[in-house]
């Protein structure tokens, strides 16, 4: 059995709790603590889960919003077996649960004549 180690990104939340909307409104927040970001650049952060993050911008987010790291990341653990298995993962987190959302892959079956 492997763990693989994934995570929650929870800014948007923190943002609504701090009664911020709009994540143009970062973007002045975070010039004034010294990290330069185009409001493009932090859309993709703020709605998307970042692959990497610079430390000076999760100081500067803990600094603006008065939180610590453990609020805006939440760290969970998936389990996957590496014999038999070659798809999905399995886990406590409700990321690991098909979306309702996806669509599902549509199968032809040839017509009966």
């Amino acid at each position: 059995m492997t763990k693989t180690v994934a995570y929650h990104w929870h800014l948007r939340k923190v943002m609504n709790e701090h009664g911020m909307q709009s994540t143009t409104d970062l973007v002045p927040l975070l010039a004034d603590r010294g990290v330069v970001m185009t409001s493009t650049q932090v859309y993709r952060i703020v709605v998307g889960q970042p692959e990497r993050l610079n430390m000076a911008f999760l100081s500067a987010l803990c600094d603006i919003f008065g939180v610590g790291p453990n609020d805006l990341i939440e760290p969970y653990v998936v389990a996957s077996s590496r014999r038999g298995r070659k798809t999905g993962t399995t886990g406590t987190s409700p990321a690991s649960k098909p979306s309702k959302n996806r669509p599902t892959r549509a199968v032809i079956k040839p017509a009966d004549d």
